[in-house]
């Protein structure tokens, strides 16, 4: 097996394979997406903890585009011989792209394998089947940022939240911009706020703080950092503070090598500032990555990573929701009407199934449609 060999089935691997394929057209390359499970997980609509909304399969994206999909994980990737191995199976490449996606720091803490996470369709199922029919519960949520934020306000309407972060402010990578809206909805909602702390300990009816607080939950939701796949330390390439492959601006880290989405560490604008591990960023480099792989194999004009300008959407729970634009995050619309952007959002990340020129036609569109 030869050709383009792209790793990871999250949003910038399937948009590398469309895109790869549109830029193909009727010749014989061959174009291979390995990923050990059958679906896309939309990992942005986990918080709402229906697993089965986020679960999209893959089969009815590639099949149409004639991409094939090896169900299998990637152990080893061998820049020299042009070779990955996955699942004891090797696979040689003329072009890779690595969009192996990232994965949740887990702290290195007595109990951690007790922590529930939304970072995956198996951690919001867990999380969801502990909740079943508990009312009145009480949750720790850890981390205030996106994802923590957004499990707090989730489950405030369900139960008793106290929400933790090391910082002496909420959502501290969110900036001053949107803080006024978040503060309000976490008081509105009756989310119990302790700043500048964070926990040392979990066990069965909750967790232990730095000061030796202990605090009884049902559920302690570890919400902390990303970091890339750790397949990119195999590749002999720099590495930022994330694990992640610093890329030019048409996303190839080196020779034969492009990278995508939360393994990529590509500049996003002017400004010099780094895309986020986020599908904001993940879908049109994934188009980027794999338009750029297919082009350099077949002699056409290569492009570059270009995204939309910076926005985000972060769900409130019932408070609503707060959308901002730009790097300093000016909050642009809240509540019901920030809501209904990030309901919007939710359902323009699903991509087409079953169709072949509906997905190719996305395929060759860079923006993602919802800038502000």
């Amino acid at each position: 097996m030869s050709g383009i060999v792209i790793i990871g089935g999250g949003f910038a691997g399937i948009w590398s394979a469309a895109a790869a394929a549109r830029v193909r057209g009727d010749t014989d390359l061959n174009i291979t997406l390995v990923a050990p499970n059958d679906d896309l997980v939309l990992r942005p609509r986990l918080h709402r903890l229906l697993p089965d909304w986020s679960r999209v399969p893959l089969k009815r994206f590639l099949e149409p585009i004639g991409v094939s999909h090896l169900r299998a994980a990637v152990t080893e990737i061998d820049t020299d011989a042009h070779r990955v191995v996955a699942d004891d199976r090797p696979l040689t490449y003329e072009r890779l792209v690595v969009a192996a996606g990232s994965r949740l720091s887990r702290p290195a803490i007595p109990g951690s394998e007790l922590l529930f996470d939304i970072d995956t369709a198996e951690g919001a199922a867990r999380l969801a089947g502990r909740l079943h029919g508990m009312s009145g519960f009480r949750a720790v949520v850890v981390g205030s940022g996106f994802t923590g934020l957004e499990i707090a306000t989730e489950l405030a309407e369900r139960g008793e939240v106290v929400l933790i972060e090391r910082a002496d402010t909420v959502g501290p990578d969110l900036g001053p911009g949107p803080r006024p809206v978040i503060e309000a909805a976490l008081t509105a909602l009756g989310v119990e706020v302790r700043l500048g702390t964070t926990i040392t300990a979990v066990d069965e009816t909750g967790a232990r703080l730095l000061d030796g607080t202990r605090l009884p939950a049902e559920v302690v939701i570890w919400t902390g950092g990303m970091r890339a796949n750790l397949l990119t330390a195999q590749i002999p390439a720099e590495r930022d503070p994330l694990g992640r492959l610093p890329v030019d601006r048409r996303l190839r880290v080196q020779g034969d090598v492009f990278a995508a989405g939360d393994v990529a560490a590509a500049v996003a604008d002017g400004t010099g500032r780094h895309a986020l591990q986020s599908c904001q960023f993940a879908t049109p480099m994934g188009k980027a990555a794999g338009h750029n792989a297919a082009a350099d194999l077949l002699g056409a004009p290569l492009v570059d990573f270009t995204p939309d300008p910076y926005v985000t959407c972060l769900d409130l729970g019932s408070a609503g929701a707060v959308f901002t634009a730009g790097w300093d995050r000016q909050v642009q619309l809240d509540g019901k009407q920030g809501k209904e952007v990030k309901d919007t959002i939710l359902d323009v990340i699903h991509p087409p199934l079953d169709d072949a020129e509906e997905i190719l036609r996305q395929a060759g569109q860079q923006s993602n449609g919802v800038s502000g």
